[in-house]
């Protein structure tokens, strides 16, 4: 089973898909679609907060959420306002390749480097903070991630639209996720 599906034409889009604001993301982004207006947003996008990714969205059709990994478990309450709030029914799941949150023990010399020479840290504080957070946002896999934080936020917003999506930086075009 291919695990990523390239969106390069309307009929790579999901099924599921069609007709909702992940059909609209996926054409915006991907296939060129000229920007509609929006006096809200139409769907709440929660992505890594990596400067290599840039999306392709008209103004005012979406909520974003950016976070080490695309990991949403600590900006819950942000999630809960748009649905609320905002009146969002639909979320987009961004992961991507060459993810910084994943293998975080590998970075931890250089994390705790960055943080006394950059920050001015004292070397003590730099290591307990990377060992006290780095748990909580570690991703593992990008892809497995990405499925395993859209079934947990469908377990918690039963009405709500969960789309696990992939960006390959390389490319810079967005890939449904098969769940199958």
């Amino acid at each position: 089973m291919k695990r990523l599906v390239k969106v390069t034409k309307e009929e790579d889009i999901f099924e599921k898909y069609k007709g909702t604001p992940i059909e609209a993301l996926l054409k915006y982004h991907n296939l060129d679609y000229p920007h509609d207006t929006f006096a809200k947003a139409e769907i709440l996008i929660g992505m890594c907060m990596d400067n290599r990714k840039s999306l392709r969205i008209p103004d005012n059709f979406a909520f974003i959420l950016r976070s080490g990994g695309g990991n949403l478990r600590y900006s819950e309450f942000k999630v809960s306002y748009a649905i609320a709030i905002g009146g969002v029914k639909t979320i987009a799941l961004i992961a991507h390749n060459n993810c910084g949150m994943v293998n975080l023990m590998s970075k931890k010399k250089n994390f705790i480097n960055g943080l006394v020479d950059v920050a001015g840290w004292d070397r003590q504080w730099a290591e307990e903070h990377f060992m006290n957070f780095s748990p909580m946002f570690e991703i593992g896999n990008e892809i497995d991630f990405v499925l395993s934080e859209a079934k947990r936020l469908r377990l918690r917003y039963p009405n709500i639209l969960v789309a696990p999506l992939y960006y390959n930086i390389d490319d810079n075009k967005l890939y449904l996720v098969n769940e199958d």
